[in-house]
Parts: structure tokens; sequence; C-alpha cells
């Protein structure tokens, strides 16, 4: 790769991040205040009923799973406006005439909505060490999943900000989709204690996977095998970076 490819890159990288760095304050209070919030409510109404889970404290098993939750749902929300927005203006044509190639386009939006969403992650995890004690059996494997995850979900993010002819569209995946299967996926509660029948209809609930690999990543323990959570993962990634190849290919809803 030339100088003058990652030059591009880096531009965009950068001029996205700068649209993070003008609501800064904002950006960082907002999940401050509402992992805090999530503590209180559950550590009070569900921590005092469920001492701990498989070992583990309530509060602590629980924070895992905020941290998924809020990395599914921004990394989408970034990368989706991150596209969107060009589209939208009609700036986008600029971007497709000048030299650069589509997957420089893809790592320029896809690395700052990532970058964006893993720093929220990490504000999340210092946050969750002033209310629980916290303990990463394996701290290489929660940064691999924590990026991993972030790049596939900015990626699918960057999908639907292609496929969106509205901003009432971009809403729709993040807010009726991933946050209620993030809900269902055992964020806040291990599936083993459901009825047999709602464990295995949990197995086809992507989530599960990704929430179970990076919980083991804390605490080894797991709903699922920490096999099938990199494969899951990993199979996600590789069929975002199929519709993407397709997406530039075909010109769907880029040059037209």
């Amino acid at each position: 790769m030339s100088i003058q490819n990652l030059r591009a890159i880096a531009a965009i990288y950068k001029f996205e991040l700068h649209r993070f760095r003008r609501t800064l304050l904002t950006g960082l209070l907002v999940p401050v205040i509402t992992t805090s919030l999530y503590f209180v409510v559950f550590g009070a109404a569900i921590g005092s009923r469920i001492t701990e889970i498989e070992g583990v404290s309530y509060g602590a098993f629980i924070v895992p799973g905020l941290i998924m939750l809020t990395l599914l749902t921004q990394s989408v929300m970034n990368a989706s406006f991150g596209i969107y927005f060009p589209r939208f203006v009609g700036t986008i044509y600029e971007l497709l005439s000048a030299p650069i190639s589509p997957l420089e386009i893809v790592m320029g939006y896809v690395g700052a909505a990532a970058t964006k969403s893993i720093v929220l992650g990490l504000i999340i995890l210092a946050t969750a060490g002033f209310f629980v004690p916290l303990r990463i059996a394996h701290p290489g494997a929660m940064l691999a999943f924590l990026v991993l995850t972030a790049f596939s979900f900015s990626l699918f993010g960057f999908i639907i900000g292609i496929w969106a002819d509205g901003f009432e569209k971009l809403q729709i995946i993040p807010l009726l989709i991933i946050t209620p299967l993030t809900f269902l996926g055992g964020s806040f509660y291990s599936i083993n204690v459901l009825p047999p029948a709602w464990q295995t209809i949990s197995l086809f609930n992507p989530v599960v996977y990704l929430v179970s690999g990076f919980r083991w990543s804390f605490y080894e323990v797991a709903d699922v095998h920490i096999g099938w959570s990199l494969a899951a993962t990993g199979a996600f990634l590789l069929a975002c970076l199929v519709i993407v190849t397709w997406i530039f290919r075909t010109g769907y809803r880029i040059k037209t």
C-alpha cells in the first residue's frame, strides 16, 4: 500500500474522529451515566435476589454484557451514520471519484467507527471498576473480542448506512433488532438458568456467542464453548466483508 493510500485512509479516519471530538463531553458522559444507572437498578433490584451466577457476583457478571451492549449499538450507529451522511449531502461522489479504492474507503469509515466504540467500551469497563471488583482472566482474549466485535459490527453498520434511504431506517436495526437481541442474549443473565426449550431457542441468537465469549475472557465462565464464540464472530465478519465487496462491485445505492 502506497503512502497516498495511507493518507487517504488517514484523511477519512481523522475526519470521522473529528466529528466524535466535537461531541466528546456528551459522548463520554452518556455511557458513564448509563452504566451507573444499570448498576444502581440491576444491582439493587436483581443483585439483592441473585447474589452470584456460576461463582461470579451478579454485579461483576453483567459487566461484559454492559460493554457488549454499548459496543454493538455504538459500532452500528457510528458506522451507519458516517457513510450515510455523505450519501445524503452528495459528497459521496467526490469520494468515489478520488483515486482511492473501495477498500481504503471502508477502512477509513469502519476504522473510525470501531475506534470510537472501543474507547466507549473501555470507558464503561473503567466505570464498572468503581462499582464491582473486576477480574480479567485473559486480557489478551478480552481485547481481541473487543476489537473483533467492534470492527465486525462497524462493518455491519457501514452496510446499513448504504442500505438506508432515510434517517429513520438508520435507527430501525440498532433499536429494534440489535438492542433486543443483546438483552435476550445473556447480557444480564446466564442462559443456563432458562428452561431447556428456551436455552435451545437462545442458541439461535448470534449475540449469545459474542457475550459468552467476551464473558469467558473475564471469568472463564461461558454459556457456549469459546471455540463457537470465535467461529460465530469470524463468520459474521466474513459475511459482512462479502456483502461490502458485492456493494462496491455492483454500485448498490452508491452510484445511483
